[in-house]
């Protein structure tokens, strides 16, 4: 790997850390002592939905651009990176809705059930799918930048 492409996926790397980091000040999400706390029965905080879906939306986006920066720079490849996004975007378009209904009832629908898909909408976890995936792309011969 060139010099460049190393960057971009340190760069990527250091910037998901950064978001996960700090995750605490960057985004509004009263959640995260209700699941840090690990106890169900924990009082249902307090929300307002426009500040939250923001919060989630803008998390999101910073999430999307640092995995695009290790998709580019691990395959150097406009074309996989793009699918790349479109991969995450189907992601988030599925189980954001659903975490917000599990908002909507109180995680009435299971504890555990609305814990993952938060995690799916606040963590980006395909990133660990699509890496796999277009390395074995590659090793297969597929498509070339």
């Amino acid at each position: 790997m060139k010099i460049l492409s190393w960057f971009l996926v340190i760069a990527g790397i250091c910037g998901l850390i950064g978001v996960r980091a700090l995750e605490g000040t960057l985004f509004y999400d009263p959640f995260l002592n209700y699941f840090h706390e690990a106890n169900k029965h924990i009082e249902f905080p307090a929300f307002e939905w426009g500040k939250l879906i923001a919060g989630h939306v803008f998390r999101f986006i910073l999430n999307l651009l640092f995995s695009c920066l290790i998709i580019y720079g691990l395959f150097k490849n406009k074309n996989w990176t793009i699918q790349g996004a479109v991969m995450m975007i189907v992601v988030f378009a599925i189980t954001f809705p659903i975490y917000l209904y599990c908002i909507h009832n109180k995680f009435e629908i299971g504890y555990l059930f609305s814990f993952y898909m938060r995690r799916f909408v606040i963590q980006p976890l395909i990133i660990l799918l699509i890496v796999p995936m277009f390395y074995y792309r590659k090793k297969m011969g597929g498509e070339q930048g």
